[in-house]
């Protein structure tokens, strides 16, 4: 996992890399939780995210949002954080020009930038948004979400009502075209303590299924 450096629009963006050795290999990004909040890219949940997706054959980036580690520049509310994102997803993919396709994943803090990054970058083909926190922040802004995927929670979780999560995969089923599947573990917390692998499991079978499917569509 070689470590890289990003020209982000605050400066430097300290990343972790992981490079196929599958010809034309699909691409991941992966975002973390809440700066503020002890967030980083080496974080369990997205740590684990990125080696399933590794796992599986994908050209997989974690990164540092800005203030974080070595990124440069200070929180920014979550707008300069969605151009952190922004500046990662172009290296990516200027390091994997002929990829097939394009996913994200996000935890928490990190789901809620991921999916405002699906909404402006046609070019990302699936997502995986784990625990997005849909009691703090507006997701209106899926109007119409652009791509199927996964929302995965603790049904136990003490920071986001899983109730508020099922209200958003309410609004985004309504949606023509667009397949959520949203999974449930249950006797875990927003962190998954005692759960990650079946966290990993799930998101595994998950991207088994979908990665065939889009190739297909």
């Amino acid at each position: 996992m070689p470590e890289v450096t990003i020209n982000g629009p605050e400066g430097r963006i300290e990343g972790r890399y992981f490079h196929s050795k599958t010809p034309n290999a699909p691409i991941a990004l992966f975002l973390h939780p809440h700066p503020q909040h002890g967030g980083t890219m080496n974080n369990k949940v997205v740590y684990s995210l990125y080696h399933a997706f590794a796992q599986r054959g994908f050209s997989c980036l974690r990164f540092n949002f800005r203030g974080v580690g070595r990124s440069q520049g200070t929180f920014s509310r979550g707008e300069g954080e969605m151009s952190d994102a922004a500046s990662a997803l172009d290296w990516l993919q200027g390091n994997n020009a002929d990829a097939p396709q394009c996913w994200i994943a996000g935890f928490s803090f990190g789901a809620w930038i991921g999916m405002q990054l699906l909404m402006r970058r046609p070019e990302i083909s699936g997502f995986i948004s784990v625990a997005p926190p849909a009691n703090m922040y507006d997701f209106s802004f899926l109007a119409p979400c652009p791509a199927s995927g996964m929302i995965i929670q603790g049904d136990e979780d003490e920071i986001v009502p899983p109730d508020s999560v099922e209200k958003l995969i309410d609004k985004l089923r309504q949606q023509k075209g667009v397949t959520i599947d949203h999974r449930i573990i249950p006797g875990t917390n927003h962190f998954f303590h005692g759960a990650m692998d079946t966290l990993v499991d799930n998101v595994g079978d998950y991207i088994d299924t979908a990665v065939d499917e889009k190739a297909g569509s």
